[in-house]
């Protein structure tokens, strides 16, 4: 597989962790966040699916 065909993390250089360990930028949580450089691609589908459930749940 190539990099380019990998799953990309859904960063947008705003780090900052709420008081729920949800990064404020991306969704993620601090351990998706540490985890990710070495999660398989279907981890990585698993976690943007985490990330759109807290985008929904938190949308105003």
């Amino acid at each position: 597989m190539k990099v380019r065909d990998r799953v990309r993390s859904p960063c947008v250089a705003v780090c900052a962790l709420n008081d729920d360990d949800i990064c404020i930028g991306c969704q993620r949580s601090g351990d998706e966040i540490l985890r990710w450089s070495s999660m398989t691609d279907d981890e990585r589908r698993q976690v943007l699916k985490n990330v759109a459930e807290r985008e929904e749940k938190f949308q105003i």
